[in-house]
């Protein structure tokens, strides 16, 4: 899809403030209302728009921990991946998980109430995952930067 000069800049936009009324997002781009909501739907319809959602702090939700959790599997054949990625998915207090190259399988971003919390995600549920060999962790100190916008253009 070939996206424009416009809409680089209603994409920009969208992503500090999805919230926007299209009227405002229309006047900072310099379109009409009908043409900046047309460019949104179209935008949403091919898919470069998926979605729009509220973004909650960690730390009033009772999350305050993150920690970033390298897993290695004990054999790289598709049923293993399979079937890791087929329950993770449901695992609670994974934020995001990526299968990754080089010297593990899957980078697990979670977060927890507690390093007391994390403790017994890890033990009682993380490592018996189907295939899991070994975890490492990485206790977060700080968040420099956290959910970034993508680069648009």
């Amino acid at each position: 899809m070939q996206l424009d000069k416009h809409d680089h800049t209603i994409l920009s936009i969208l992503q500090k403030d999805g919230r926007i009324p299209v009227t405002a997002l229309a006047e900072r781009v310099g379109l009409s209302p009908n043409a900046t909501a047309e460019r949104m739907r179209r935008m949403q319809r091919d898919g470069v728009i998926t979605g729009f959602r509220a973004t909650l702090s960690p730390v009033a939700m009772g999350r305050g921990l993150t920690a970033f959790v390298e897993v290695r599997l004990d054999r790289t054949s598709s049923d293993v991946f399979d079937a890791f990625a087929h329950v993770v998915r449901d695992l609670e207090g994974v934020e995001e998980c990526h299968m990754v190259a080089g010297g593990f399988d899957y980078l697990l971003k979670t977060r927890h109430r507690d390093m007391a919390a994390y403790r017994a995600f890890l033990s009682d549920r993380l490592v018996d995952l189907p295939g899991v060999r070994e975890t490492r962790t990485y206790a977060v100190m700080e968040a420099v930067i956290e959910g970034g916008a993508l680069t648009v253009g």
